[in-house]
């Protein structure tokens, strides 16, 4: 009955029920859906602003090729966080862009090594340091740990985007454009 519910809920909100819901929250039992909403919840006790959130989710999602969280990212932040679509659009220019600050150039930069490398060099981490409390690094590092979490979950099963809105994902090597299409294409 709740992921009844659920379903409508989103549904009305995205103008479809989300892939990841009718794929593995339907076949998990609902203690797994819940934790997402814990983990939403959880959020929102964080000190790190909500805008440095979302890029670092964008980032992630980005490297990891989600396609359906590139698209629920992109359409959340088109219709409640508008003045953050100019850095969204520009994420892939991060490093140069002067749209983004050094504090946001260092999270991103920790978190892009964090989720291709699986570990972070040295100055990545100092220049962090500069810039954010012990604790707010430990944050950043729960926002790539559960981002990525929600990628793997969808690119293991399959859940492509649905087609929220416009995605524009970074250029990518030939080998990673033909991997993410064809996960992109699971049918369930």
């Amino acid at each position: 009955m709740r992921l009844k519910l659920l379903y409508r809920f989103l549904g009305r909100q995205f103008g479809t029920a989300p892939g990841w819901l009718t794929v593995w929250s339907a076949r998990l039992p609902l203690a797994y859906t819940s934790w997402m909403g814990k983990v939403y919840t959880l959020n929102k006790k964080l000190e790190l602003s909500p805008d440095t959130m979302r890029l670092i989710r964008a980032r992630v999602e980005s490297i990891n090729m989600c396609t359906w969280c590139m698209d629920a990212g992109r359409w959340y932040v088109i219709n409640k966080e508008p003045h953050l679509l100019p850095k969204l659009d520009a994420l892939h220019d991060y490093q140069t862009s002067p749209l983004f600050s050094d504090e946001e150039r260092a999270a991103l930069d920790f978190a892009s090594e964090l989720t291709a490398q699986k570990r972070v060099n040295p100055e990545a981490f100092e220049s962090l340091s500069r810039h954010y409390s012990e604790r707010q690094i430990c944050e950043i590092v729960w926002v790539v740990s559960t981002t990525f979490l929600m990628n793997i979950n969808n690119l293991g099963l399959g859940v492509g985007s649905d087609g929220l809105c416009e995605i524009n994902p970074e250029p990518r090597s030939q080998g990673a454009r033909r991997g993410s299409a064809a996960a992109g294409r699971g049918e369930w």
